[in-house]
């Protein structure tokens, strides 16, 4: 190989893209439509949004760098076809993009979990996003892309995460101004430790809403602030 060529190897390989990884467990899934199946979690560093009621605030920071071939392998060792990422934020990421792709390719199914801060559409259309649209009790409504709301696609899933009454009527506000249950399915829960679900599960009743009423299955299983699963 010329000197050229070995300058360039090496170039390619340190731009090869990486990830900050928090943690990669199996666990059963806790939430959307794929709730209680057995599911491999790849946890992604930083975040830039500060929702009041975060639960996962210990993946803002803490991560090690890892090559995409060092997760594809962790996730290969767990044998379970379906695969979570999440995070955090996993779209701040670039290098989530080929992970993604590669999962795919794998014959996985895959889901994104996404706040809604960050363009969806650049992920790939075959994976599932699952996106949040912050109610305001999360003190981030207004983080929200709303252009997300067209990229949706017909697979995806939206989710409010609901504080109280008034989080409440603001998302039902959403969900028929953007007809959103005509674009994916939607999913509705509440704030752990701050609504009852059954005041949420009342309501959504009365009003007849659209909606796939969901509780943190983790939650309910293990203790609430159990890091693993």
């Amino acid at each position: 190989m010329s000197v050229a060529g070995t300058v360039k190897t090496a170039r390619e390989k340190s731009v090869a893209p990486h990830l900050k990884v928090n943690e990669i467990y199996a666990s059963l899934q806790g939430e959307s439509s794929y709730a209680g199946l057995p599911c491999v979690f790849v946890r992604l560093t930083g975040c830039a949004l500060r929702c009041v009621w975060c639960d996962s605030e210990f993946s803002f920071y803490e991560g090690t760098r890892q090559s995409i071939e060092e997760v594809l392998q962790q996730v290969r060792s767990h044998g379970l076809p379906l695969v979570e990422i999440t995070g955090g934020e996993p779209l701040l990421q670039p290098g989530v993009h080929p992970l993604i792709r590669s999962l795919l390719d794998e014959g996985r199914t895959v889901l994104i979990e996404t706040g809604g801060d960050q363009d969806i559409s650049r992920a790939d259309p075959r994976a599932v996003v699952i996106m949040d649209i912050k109610c305001p009790g999360s003190g981030m409504q207004e983080r929200m892309d709303w252009l997300n709301i067209e990229r949706l696609l017909p697979h995806h899933e939206v989710k409010f995460v609901v504080k109280d009454r008034s989080d409440f009527e603001w998302a039902k506000g959403i969900l028929a101004r953007h007809r959103l249950a005509e674009r994916c399915r939607v999913l509705m829960g509440c704030v752990f430790g701050d609504l009852e679900p059954c005041e949420l599960a009342a309501w959504i009743l009365e009003d007849r809403l659209p909606v796939r009423f969901q509780l943190q299955m983790h939650k309910v299983i293990w203790a609430p602030d159990e890091r693993r699963r």
